[in-house]
């Protein structure tokens, strides 16, 4: 295959992952934002975690509510803590615990019951991310996976599941940021209208 079509195939293959989404995940995105809504609403916070291209896209979404998502939208910034952000906090974590401990570790000092965390991983196996899940299951904090795959070991300590069912990588991180950009605009549309 040349890369021309090898380029058209990688597009093609993301919008069919992206179609079967819209056909079969709203249900579980109308969950994960009733449960958004749900904590920022009662004054509390939504966490985010992942490891390399996943921390980035924690990143990403956490800005979106903190900052600003759409520039036509002019609301008051929402509490959203990506836990990836703070390099001293990560080094002494893992320094001090093990890699497993770099987010439920913080996560412990500032979540609260109620609030929500969402862990992003593609393999659904990602010892720190599930480390993360388990501490928000121990404090009443309701767990979102942004999973692929089939959702790995991470996918029975969520109670939100948005799983993109593909085992490449590339494609899961695509369609994850699809469907955070999604639950963000419904959370802000909820928001913004009370």
């Amino acid at each position: 295959m040349d890369e021309a079509a090898r380029f058209a195939a990688m597009m093609e293959e993301g919008a069919v992952l992206r179609r079967r989404l819209a056909g079969e995940a709203a249900d579980a995105v109308l969950g994960v934002v009733a449960a958004c809504e749900a904590a920022i609403r009662g004054g509390g916070r939504l966490f985010f975690c992942g490891n390399g291209g996943s921390a980035a896209d924690a990143q990403h979404l956490a800005t979106e509510l903190l900052i600003r998502l759409r520039s036509s939208v002019e609301r008051a910034s929402w509490p959203a803590i990506a836990l990836t952000l703070d390099p001293t906090a990560l080094t002494a974590g893992g320094n001090d615990y093990g890699f497993e401990q770099v987010f439920a570790r913080p996560l412990s000092g500032l979540g609260r019951r109620g609030d929500v965390l969402f862990g992003i991983t593609t393999s659904g196996k990602s010892p720190n991310v599930l480390r993360a899940f388990e501490t928000a299951r121990e404090m009443g904090i309701v767990t979102v996976g942004m999973l692929g795959v089939d959702g790995g070991p991470a996918r029975a300590l969520c109670d939100h599941v948005l799983l993109v069912p593909s085992p490449v990588t590339a494609r899961v991180q695509e369609a994850h940021i699809a469907l955070g950009h999604a639950v963000m605009e419904l959370l802000e549309d909820r928001l913004i209208r009370a």
